[in-house]
């Protein structure tokens, strides 16, 4: 449904013919970005031109999926004032900022959390469908770029007065701090074993909202202020890293940027690169490998001479993926070398932060493999992939899958179909024991990769199998 503004939207004409996009581009944009919200759109070239002409404004989640549409072709986030669709219901900035104050860094921080996230654990509504396909790589230039120039504040002491009637502020003391660590390292082990999507990971979001938020608010000294922001920080992390795997890429990237500005109010540099890292990962998997890049590389800039040798080897590892992605040989094969360098010096008494604790030289390897698939290099993955799944699996279950999937890859790009079935089936099986759209997505590249072969007996049976998983809940 519709509703009529007075006259034609001159602005809304003005940015598509700015972008190039024709009124049948533009319906075919929203219904497929509506189309991966579970939203089913039949807008049509009649319909943008009721749009622009009379100025009809589309309702619900359309309005944003029209910016966001403009926006990806134009490389930059559009707001609705700029297409006339302002008086559209408003789909919140919250999280998107970097404020260079930290009592306006709390209140951003604190704001994201409080959002109804409902909709991102049901898969329904809630304010992560009105955002629906808003995530525009060009949002992390500031935060990074005002990372870099001072990753630390000076002061994050906060000392409450409270209102007339109110009572004593909560005075936040280190006991409190150790309860979000605790639940981020619970949070991290439920999501490597179980997905993003689980129930028990979800959890993190409501955390964030229940515990970290009034923490945040409360009063306390510059110390505890620093370890209450780094561990909020890891919090922040993994509630984008859950949403990022379950496949809600605006989420995700709300989470990270508020996760660097608490790293820095944290003063905790090393911790500002994990999430850089994370970022830099979001980036390459949409396919941003440059500007994954970028990331990784501001990352490493800020932690020479501070970080672990593991934590650096890290840091090199995800520039590779992107230079893999970006389809830069050359420079992922310096950054792969660098990476196994850094990790050779890694000793076991060195003081690596808790958040490394899954990095080790199987990870290594996977994402070795990764970067030669990319490079369409099937030898090289067949190799690191075996050196990836000679591990335990039982702590690691997603990453177990996602090595199965790109394992088979190789051996199907070899030639050896009969290897990539039978390895594609177990992806599958792991796949069906976790919650992980990631995985979901890994696994329909393999299906789409064996399409020539459709009649072969084993990829029909491996298809079969498949099918349960990739069957969208109602």
């Amino acid at each position: 449904m519709s509703r009529e503004q007075r006259g034609p939207n001159e602005k809304l004409g003005a940015v598509l013919a700015l972008a190039g996009i024709s009124n049948a581009g533009l319906a075919r944009r929203v219904n497929d970005l509506g189309a991966q919200r579970g939203l089913t759109l039949r807008y049509d070239k009649t319909s943008v031109a009721r749009w622009v002409s009379k100025g009809m404004v589309p309702q619900g989640a359309a309005p944003h999926l029209i910016a966001a549409a403009i926006g990806q072709k134009l490389g930059r986030p559009v707001p609705l004032h700029e297409i006339g669709l302002a008086d559209a219901d408003p789909a919140p900035e919250v999280g998107l900022a970097f404020p260079r104050d930290v009592g306006q860094a709390v209140r951003s921080a604190t704001e994201l959390y409080r959002l109804d996230l409902a909709g991102r654990r049901a898969g329904g509504g809630g304010i992560w469908q009105s955002l629906a396909g808003s995530f525009a790589v060009s949002a992390y230039a500031t935060p990074a770029s005002r990372w870099l120039i001072t990753p630390a504040d000076s002061s994050v002491a906060r000392d409450v007065i409270p209102a007339e009637g109110s009572g004593a502020p909560l005075k936040v003391g280190h006991s409190d701090v150790r309860k979000l660590r605790e639940a981020a390292e619970d949070a991290r082990r439920w999501d490597s074993k179980y997905g993003g999507g689980d129930w028990r990971s979800s959890m993190v979001p409501e955390c964030l909202r229940v515990e970290a938020a009034p923490l945040l608010l409360g009063s306390y000294s510059d110390e505890v202020g620093r370890a209450l922001f780094g561990a909020s920080a890891e919090l922040t992390r993994l509630a984008g890293w859950m949403a990022f795997d379950t496949g809600q890429q605006e989420a995700a990237q709300r989470y990270y940027i508020q996760a660097l500005r608490l790293a820095r109010a944290a003063a905790d540099v090393p911790l500002g690169g994990y999430v850089l890292a994370s970022m830099s990962l979001q980036a390459t998997y949409r396919g941003f490998g440059d500007e994954g890049v970028d990331l990784a590389q501001a990352a490493l800039e800020r932690n020479r001479g501070l970080a672990t040798a593991r934590t650096m080897s890290f840091f090199r590892l995800v520039e590779a993926r992107a230079h893999a992605r970006a389809n830069d040989a050359v420079a992922a094969g310096a950054a792969l070398k660098a990476a196994e360098s850094w990790l050779e010096r890694a000793r076991p008494g060195d003081s690596d932060p808790s958040w490394l604790g899954f990095y080790s030289y199987d990870r290594f390897a996977a994402d070795a493999a990764e970067c030669y698939r990319d490079l369409k290099a099937p030898g090289q993955v067949r190799r690191f992939t075996e050196q990836a799944l000679s591990q335990p699996t039982e702590e690691f279950v997603r990453s177990h899958g996602l090595r199965l999937v790109v394992s088979a890859v190789a051996e199907l790009e070899s030639g050896n179909l009969d290897a990539a079935c039978e390895q594609g089936v177990r992806a599958v099986e792991v796949a069906g024991r976790i919650s992980s759209a990631r995985t979901t997505e890994y696994v329909k590249d393999l299906l789409h990769r064996l399409e020539p072969y459709g009649d072969e007996p084993r990829v029909v049976e491996l298809r079969e199998r498949a099918r349960p998983l990739l069957v969208t809940p109602a």
